[in-house]
């Protein structure tokens, strides 16, 4: 019986495995330096006081995503390259899909939280610290995590309910894609399921970002002094560049026609925001930030 499918094989960088031990050096580098930065900035901003503001209650949290978020994918990659083509059970293969849809759709919402912070901070400043004060901040935290949990099930119960003709997944990780490649029949009704989850976790929270920035930039241009704007426009600066890293990966991956599926590129751009994107988001916020810098010298 073909739909009972108990294990798949990840062929994960088959295609140049004579370049394993080197994307193995640079990938492990590269999990280290992330878990290491991460870890850092999480912990510099709960001791250092003049920091517990919303802002960065929020950057802790993004941080701590980072680091789940890539202890969920790296590994498997890591052990991928090292021995090459390896086994995975198919439930190990649906709770790699749950936490990778958890985690993504929670960074997704984080950062919807973090431009209505700006907003707020920027919009009514008079009234920021009434408004953003620690219960609403942690409620907006929380309902990311509740808005990654429900997508992350409804998601992966669907999908690995269906029944499968296929055991090779062409890719590193259980990712949503290639596992649709591997269903029996006609697909058409889980590539419609993908592309709602796809504008219920990208698009709903990047159009509540732009709005807030719609605001910020027409409350930015009615102040009176250029010094004023400056500062206004730096205190969101860092969280427009994670914002613009993480959601044009994102986007590129979820919401291309399957015409345009590429195993190969569909690998390299896991790869920009699975591994690269999360040790960008911590040297963002400290090079652009003045506030971290000065925290990270104390």
């Amino acid at each position: 019986n073909l739909s009972e499918v108990s294990e798949f094989r990840l062929l994960g960088f088959s295609e140049v495995s004579h370049f394993h031990p080197l994307l193995f050096v640079v990938l492990f580098s590269f999990y280290i330096l992330t878990l290491m930065a991460n870890t850092v900035i999480a912990l510099i901003l709960n001791v250092d006081n003049t920091l517990h503001t919303p802002m960065y209650f929020f950057l802790t949290q993004l941080s701590c995503l980072d680091i789940c978020y890539l202890s969920v994918i790296v590994p498997k990659i890591l052990e991928n390259v090292m021995v090459g083509t390896i086994i995975i059970s198919k439930t190990g293969c649906a709770m790699q899909m749950f936490f990778f849809l958890f985690f993504g759709v929670a960074e997704c919402f984080l950062l919807a939280a973090m431009s209505f912070d700006r907003y707020m901070a920027i919009c009514y400043p008079l009234h920021y610290t009434l408004i953003m004060n620690s219960r609403v901040c942690k409620s907006l935290v929380t309902g990311t995590y509740i808005c990654g949990t429900a997508v992350g099930l409804v998601h992966t119960t669907i999908t690995f309910r269906l029944p499968f003709c296929g055991l090779a997944i062409n890719h590193f990780f259980c990712e949503i894609q290639p596992l649709l490649e591997l269903l029996c029949g006609n697909t058409s009704s889980s590539e419609i399921q993908v592309i709602v989850v796809a504008v219920f976790a990208i698009v709903s929270p990047f159009l509540l970002i732009i709005y807030s920035y719609i605001r910020i930039i027409s409350t930015v241009l009615k102040m009176s002094s250029a010094e004023s704007q400056q500062k206004a426009f730096s205190t969101c600066s860092s969280h427009l560049f994670v914002v613009m890293l993480f959601y044009g990966t994102a986007s590129s991956m979820y919401l291309r026609p399957k015409s345009s599926y590429s195993a190969t590129v569909d690998k390299f751009l896991s790869l920009s925001y699975t591994v690269v994107t999360p040790l960008l988001n911590p040297i963002i916020y400290s090079l652009k930030n003045e506030e971290v810098k000065g925290a990270l010298r104390r």
